[in-house]
């Protein structure tokens, strides 16, 4: 490694240069598919300096490419990963004539739909993620029977589940029956809000998130993306200010 320049963590430089968010980052390295000067590195604490040679999957790291901004609507069925050992569609699929190597951040679960946001901006990606800035997730729920009144107070106080205590900032019943209800959350655990309700004797039959911090999905078509717009992105980059 050069030692003229200076050195920074490498899952650092590697979400700099657009490759993928830092906890991505991290996993690509500890999957050893990054080198570094001809040499895989796989210890999470490497540095690097910008003049080394890293290549990430036999592919060289020249620079940080134009940082792009997407919405998607995820259909159920789709994997929110880059590749899925099961070869079942992943959400890179349905990114249609987007050339930049862009990643999710976040995800939603396989069986879930919605709104997700991809970009190669590795640092807001990491700020969007960080539990620090709280960053809202709005879902609309709809569920096999009605949820009553204990259900969603049960929800409201908290729920434990398999040694994590999940919680939301708001539920709320869409009309009069129940069976719809949306939910905002401030955290991304698995499957938090399906636990939540099967902690309460409830079933989700879909769910589909439709708000991530100031971006909404709106009349977004299913399995169709679309860039995001310069005010789209200050309200992104201002919900991860401070």
């Amino acid at each position: 490694m050069s030692d003229g320049d200076a050195r920074e963590r490498l899952h650092k430089l590697l979400a700099h240069a657009g490759v993928a968010s830092r906890r991505q980052a991290e996993q690509l390295i500890s999957a050893g598919r990054v080198k570094v000067n001809g040499h895989i590195v796989v210890e999470l604490g490497a540095t690097a300096s910008p003049g080394d040679r890293i290549e990430v999957d036999g592919r060289l790291l020249t620079g940080a490419e134009p940082l792009e901004y997407y919405a998607l609507h995820k259909p159920a069925g789709v994997v929110s990963t880059v590749r899925d050992p099961q070869r079942r569609p992943t959400v890179l699929s349905l990114m249609k004539g987007v050339r930049a190597r862009v990643y999710p951040v976040g995800r939603l679960d396989a069986d879930s739909e919605g709104l997700l946001l991809l970009t190669n901006d590795g640092e807001l990606a990491h700020r969007l993620t960080h539990p620090r800035f709280g960053i809202e997730k709005e879902y609309v729920v709809d569920l096999a029977e009605p949820a009553s009144r204990q259900q969603l107070d049960r929800i409201r106080q908290g729920i434990e589940s398999q040694g994590e205590r999940l919680s939301v900032r708001r539920i709320r019943v869409q009309g009069g029956d129940g069976a719809r209800v949306t939910v905002v959350l401030a955290e991304g655990k698995k499957r938090e809000v399906r636990r939540m309700f099967e902690a309460v004797g409830g079933r989700v039959v879909r769910l589909r998130r439709t708000r991530f911090g100031p971006l909404r999905l709106d009349d977004l078509p299913s399995g169709h993306c679309r860039a995001l717009t310069k005010e789209e992105i200050e309200r992104l980059r201002a919900a991860t200010s401070g």
